[in-house]
């Protein structure tokens, strides 16, 4: 599968987890059973449920500790002082809770807050609530309200995205339902790869890949969206793993309980 992804010298790691990111879309799609090849079964059933391997191969398994530890090694090795001292340094880094525009930069407990915005303005436009020139006023104020601070130029806000220049209206939904689903996905991942975090502390994250193909991928358009991940997930997926795992990650990082209780 082709990749295509951006550079910013001054930030590294946007280009590491974009990669990542992009992996698990290419992931689902070579895992497919070869015998749906030219049938309508033969891709990803959902953007709902491609968006769940994608942000899960990002998060719970790019950003979690023994993977974060090897990259750690991995790029000391290769460029020496990166300005973070050690593994677990470098775990905070990249699971940082930060301001920021941009939504594909936005960390997991804000992310979310990025897709609710557009999905209330886009429901307002195709409902004819909203014109097309007050979208860049709508953006900024709610913008301003949902996050506290203001957006300072065009790029930074309702420019930043292509979706719904090239048309695609009703896609910003599936990223906030692929982190449900990820999150879903995972919690059975870890109970039936017990030797999971093992195996993303030394780089190898096969144990992911192979659940994934085989609970998951390999089913391509087979199952409706929520049965596959029902399926996988032992159960009706729901917001609650998502919930648990962020309290869970977020409240040891930085010490806090019971914020999202």
């Amino acid at each position: 599968m082709r990749i295509t992804t951006r550079i910013d010298p001054e930030d590294p790691l946007g280009n590491l987890y974009a990669v990542i990111h992009e992996t698990g879309h290419a992931a689902y799609e070579q895992a497919i059973d070869p015998a749906y090849a030219l049938t309508p079964l033969g891709k990803g059933v959902s953007m709902g449920v491609h968006e769940s391997q994608s942000r899960l191969y990002e998060n719970q398994l790019g950003r979690s500790r023994g993977f974060a530890a090897w990259l750690f090694d991995r790029m000391t090795a290769r460029f020496g002082d990166i300005g973070v001292a050690d593994a677990a340094g470098f775990f905070a880094a990249v699971n940082r809770v930060h301001p920021g525009f941009i939504r594909t930069e936005a960390d997991e407990v804000q992310y979310n807050l990025h897709i609710m915005l557009r999905f209330d303005l886009e429901r307002a436009l195709i409902a004819g609530d909203l014109a097309v020139g007050d979208l860049e006023a709508a953006w900024n104020d709610r913008f301003a309200a949902d996050f506290g601070y203001a957006v300072d130029r065009p790029r930074n806000g309702m420019l930043q995205d292509v979706h719904w220049s090239v048309g695609l209206f009703g896609y910003f939904p599936t990223y906030a339902l692929g982190n449900v689903y990820a999150a879903c996905l995972m919690e059975r991942l870890c109970r039936d790869s017990p030797e999971l975090d093992a195996s993303l502390a030394a780089g190898d994250p096969s144990p992911a890949t192979a659940w994934l193909h085989r609970a998951v991928q390999c089913h391509g358009g087979l199952y409706p969206p929520r049965e596959v991940i029902a399926r996988a997930a032992g159960g009706t997926p729901t917001a609650a793993p998502l919930l648990r795992y962020l309290e869970a990650k977020f409240g040891a990082l930085y010490d806090v309980t019971g914020a999202l209780a």
